[in-house]
C-alpha cells in the first residue's frame, strides 16, 4: 500500500471547504483503521467552515494540518502479575494532542475496548472541550485495555504501578496532568499517584487530578461532570424561559457522571427516572434513589438489575438502552456512540425537549442530525460534559497555591464556568450564522481559541 501523503498547508486560493477536504483526505489515509478518531475529526472540521472563511489566516497558517496530528503519541506494554502468579501484559496509551493553551490535560481510561483510535478521538475532543473552559489547559487522553472489573485491589495496584513505571517520564504539573475516566476512579488514581511519587521522589500534587480530598483533591471534582451536564441543560432551557423543575430526565450509565447528573437533576426539581449499565437499564418513575444506586455501583460494584430487585416500583429491562422511556431531558452518560438514530427517533416521538451529552461522543452523527432537525436542544459533549475537566483545572489551581476551597465555593465556580461555556458556544453559533446550533458553536469557539494561540506561537 502506498504511504499516506504528507500534509501540505492549503493556500489562500482554496475555499474553506476545499481546505477541509484536503485535510480530511490526509487524515483518512493516515488513520484508516481508526473509526472513532475519524468520526471526531469529521464532526469538528465539517462544522468550522464559517470560522475559516472569517479567518483565512488560519488556512494560510496550516492550523488544521497541525491540529489533526497529535504532538506526541505514546504506546507501551504494561506487564504485571495476577493473584494466581500468572504474567499478564496489557497495552498502555497516552496521546498528547495539544499543549498550546497549557499543560496536556485529560483522563485515563481502563477498559477492554481501549485502543489507539478511541484514545485519539478522546484526546482530539479534549482540545476543544478544555479550550472552552477558558482554564488554560491543553488536550490529551490515555489509558489501557486493562479491565479492572472483577480484579482484586492487589491486582489493580500492581497494574497501576506497572503502568506508571512507564508513563511517569511523560508527566508533570507543567507538562501533562492526567485524571480519571471510565475504569479509573479514586482507588486507581491513588495507586497511580503513589507510584508517581515513589519513582520521581517528588510530591507534585498538581500533576494528577481527581485525588482524594484528604490528600490534595478538590471538593466537587467527583460530582463535577454530572453536575456540569445538568447545569448546561439548565442554561439551554433558560434561553427559552424554561427550567428543569418538574421535568422527567433520562440518564444512561451508572458510573460517576450518571450518578451525579441524577443527583443534581433531583436537587433542581427534576425527576431522573433511568440508569443503566452494559446489561440493561432500570426505570424508577418515583425518581432514582441516588444512595441506593451509589451503594450498588460504587460500593458493591454489582449489576444495575440489583437496583430493581431492592427498590419497590422500579423495573429492570435486560439487554436494552433507556431511550425508549418517555422523558423531557436525556443525558447520555455511558460511552461513545451509545445513542443511535433509532434511539433518537424514539426520544423525539416521546417529546424530548433537550439532550446533553454527559459522556464523550455518545450520540452518533445520524442521531445528532435527527435531534437538530426536530428542534431538540442539543448540547454536545465537548460543551455539556466540560464540568469535569473544568473542576480539574480548579484542583490544579488549589494545588499550586496550597489552598482548599469549600464545597459550596467550588460548586459556585463550576456553575459559573458552565454558564461561560454555554455562552461561548451560544454566541459563536450566533456569530457564524447558526443560531441555536451548539455543535457548531462549541466547535467554533474552542477552535478559535486554539487557532489564535497556535498562530501566535509559530510553527511548532
Amino acid at each position: 500500500m502506498p504511504s499516506a501523503p504528507s500534509t501540505t498547508s492549503a493556500t489562500g486560493s482554496l475555499t474553506s471547504a476545499e481546505s477541509i477536504r484536503l485535510v480530511l483526505d490526509t487524515v483518512e489515509a493516515r488513520n484508516q483503521n481508526e473509526p472513532e478518531f475519524l468520526q471526531a475529526v469529521h464532526e469538528v472540521l465539517e462544522s468550522i467552515s464559517p470560522v475559516l472563511e472569517a479567518h483565512p489566516e488560519f488556512v494560510d497558517g496550516g492550523i488544521l494540518e497541525r491540529l489533526v496530528e497529535p504532538e506526541r503519541q505514546i504506546l507501551f506494554r504494561v506487564p504485571w502479575v495476577d493473584d494466581a502468579g500468572r504474567l499478564q501484559v496489557n497495552r498502555g496509551f497516552r496521546v498528547q494532542f495539544s499543549s498550546v493553551l497549557g499543560p496536556y490535560k485529560g483522563g485515563l481510561r481502563f477498559h477492554p475496548s481501549v485502543n489507539l483510535s478511541i484514545i485519539k478521538f478522546l484526546g482530539f475532543e479534549q482540545i476543544f472541550k478544555n479550550a472552552l473552559t477558558g482554564q488554560g489547559i491543553g488536550g490529551a487522553k490515555g489509558g489501557s485495555d486493562f479491565d479492572p472489573h472483577g480484579r482484586s485491589n492487589a491486582e489493580i495496584m500492581r497494574f497501576c504501578q506497572s503502568f506508571m513505571n512507564e508513563l511517569y517520564r511523560h508527566l508533570g504539573e507543567h507538562t501533562d496532568v492526567p485524571a480519571g475516566d471510565i475504569g479509573v476512579g479514586a482507588r486507581e488514581i491513588g495507586y497511580l499517584f503513589g507510584q508517581y511519587r515513589k519513582v520521581t521522589n517528588r510530591h507534585e500534587s498538581g500533576m494528577f487530578t481527581g485525588k482524594g480530598v484528604q490528600w490534595g483533591g478538590a471538593e466537587v471534582r467527583t460530582e463535577a461532570t454530572g453536575y456540569g451536564a445538568v447545569f448546561f441543560v439548565e442554561e439551554m432551557l433558560g434561553v427559552h424561559g424554561e427550567t428543569l423543575h418538574g421535568k422527567r430526565v433520562g440518564v444512561s450509565g451508572s458510573g460517576n457522571v450518571a450518578i451525579y447528573a441524577i443527583d443534581k437533576a433531583r436537587q433542581l426539581g427534576a425527576v431522573a427516572v433511568t440508569a443503566s449499565d452494559s446489561s440493561g437499564y432500570v426505570v424508577d418513575d418515583a425518581g432514582i434513589d441516588v444512595d441506593l444506586l451509589r451503594q450498588i455501583k460504587e460500593v458493591e460494584r454489582a449489576r444495575i438489575s440489583e437496583y430493581a430487585a431492592r427498590r419497590p416500583g422500579a423495573r429492570y429491562v435486560e439487554g436494552a438502552r433507556p431511550w425508549e422511556v418517555p422523558v423531557d431531558v436525556a443525558i447520555p452518560s455511558a460511552t461513545q456512540n451509545e445513542l443511535d438514530a433509532d434511539d433518537a427517533r424514539a426520544l423525539i416521538a416521546n417529546g424530548v425537549r433537550a439532550v446533553a451529552e454527559g459522556a464523550n461522543m455518545p450520540s452518533t452523527p445520524e442521531a445528532i442530525e435527527l435531534f437538530q432537525s426536530a428542534g431538540v436542544l442539543f448540547g454536545p459533549g465537548k460543551a455539556a460534559n466540560a464540568g469535569g475537566v473544568a473542576t480539574s483545572a480548579l484542583e490544579m489551581s488549589q494545588n499550586a497555591a496550597r489552598q482548599r476551597w469549600s464545597f459550596d465555593d467550588s460548586e459556585a465556580k463550576l456553575r459559573a464556568i458552565m454558564a461561560d461555556v454555554h455562552d461561548a458556544a451560544f454566541q459563536a453559533a450566533e456569530r457564524y450564522g447558526r443560531p441555536g446550533d451548539y455543535v457548531v458553536g462549541a466547535n467554533s469557539a474552542g477552535f478559535e481559541r486554539v487557532a489564535h494561540a497556535m498562530l501566535a506561537q509559530g510553527v511548532i
